[in-house]
């Protein structure tokens, strides 16, 4: 189990506190939690505490904590928070398949992040971004699996087939979340779960907050939905590229088999996404049309932040990590 992090600001504080001594007095209310960025560290480290109580814990906090009535209060004002924001700043209007479709043409300016990184980027960012990608990629399609239950016909199949090739097709060491320990491993970085949550900046949490607040409500289900097909329509091309970086780093065999090996099988899974689980799901439930865009949209909503800050602090030459914490390109391989 991870540690618990450390807090930044009032409301992780409160959080944190209240995980670390046991049930008391002074958690937020939900005008505190109204008056904080709801993308800010504050905000966005305290959701995620709470969230991590659904996935594996935390050292020395009990487990019937995740259904503690007071802390899931605080949840719901935190996620209605989250939500309500994401919802001002996406694009509404449009359907799920214009919002999947943009997805299928990459951008003529090649300035995002697996550009940056396979074209000149060096070694010490690449560590940086595996390090911040961890939160999100040591849990890879744990999230995704909440929305099965609430699936049926040929989205629930098309959903498993594709979760059944993320869990390594019944194979331990082919377990997506275990190739990207491999990776870490090549380029000398701690493998355990959560260990880099105090590097992460707000905007990396942001990204994996997004897909736990989708997974954990039915009534998010199309949000899910969209997540999950954007993710596996863009991943493609970016993970072609990253391949490539880890190659001209000279990474490792594992750090450039991971990317190499969502190249082949998202390419896949971007067929079966749009067509079995998107239509099928539409299929079923047609009103969640825009619940589905609003999904895709959010997601690259929230990478987009998270690019613009890694590219913001690497053209200066620091570090993107919290308090500037700097990786050694020179460090162990």
């Amino acid at each position: 189990m991870t540690v618990l992090p450390t807090p930044r600001g009032p409301l992780s504080h409160a959080v944190i506190t209240a995980l670390a001594d046991g049930p008391g007095e002074g958690l937020p209310d939900a005008g505190a939690v109204g008056a904080a960025d709801p993308y800010g560290d504050d905000a966005q480290l305290a959701l995620y505490t709470l969230y991590e109580l659904h996935y594996r814990g935390f050292e020395g906090v009990p487990d019937d904590r995740e259904w503690d009535p007071a802390l899931l209060t605080v949840r719901r004002e935190l996620e209605r928070s989250f939500l309500s924001a994401l919802r001002a700043d996406t694009p509404g209007g449009r359907t799920a398949q214009e919002a999947l479709d943009e997805l299928l043409v990459e951008p003529v300016e090649q300035t995002g992040v697996s550009h940056h990184l396979a074209r000149d980027g060096e070694l010490w960012q690449m560590r940086e971004y595996v390090m911040l990608r961890s939160l999100y990629h040591l849990k890879e399609a744990d999230p995704h699996l909440w929305v099965v239950p609430r699936l049926r016909g040929r989205a629930k199949a098309g959903m498993v087939a594709i979760e059944y090739d993320e869990f390594g097709g019944g194979r331990a060491d082919r377990i997506h979340s275990q190739l990207f320990a491999n990776l870490m491993a090549d380029l000398g970085l701690d493998t355990d779960y959560g260990h880099y949550l105090d590097e992460a900046p707000a905007e990396a949490l942001v990204t994996v907050n997004l897909m736990s607040l989708f997974g954990l409500h039915r009534a998010l289900r199309g949000a899910l939905i969209g997540h999950f097909a954007a993710v596996e329509i863009t991943s493609s091309p970016g993970s072609r590229r990253l391949a490539a970086a880890m190659s001209r780093l000279e990474a490792g065999p594992a750090a450039e088999h991971f990317y190499a090996e969502h190249v082949e099988a998202d390419a896949v899974h971007e067929q079966v996404v749009r067509h079995e689980v998107v239509a099928g799901l539409l299929a079923d439930e047609p009103f969640l049309d825009a619940d589905v865009a609003f999904g895709a949209d959010a997601t690259g909503f929230v990478e987009d932040r998270l690019a613009r800050h890694l590219l913001a602090a690497w053209e200066e030459g620091r570090s993107a990590l919290r308090e500037g914490r700097t990786v050694s390109a020179a460090g162990p391989r």
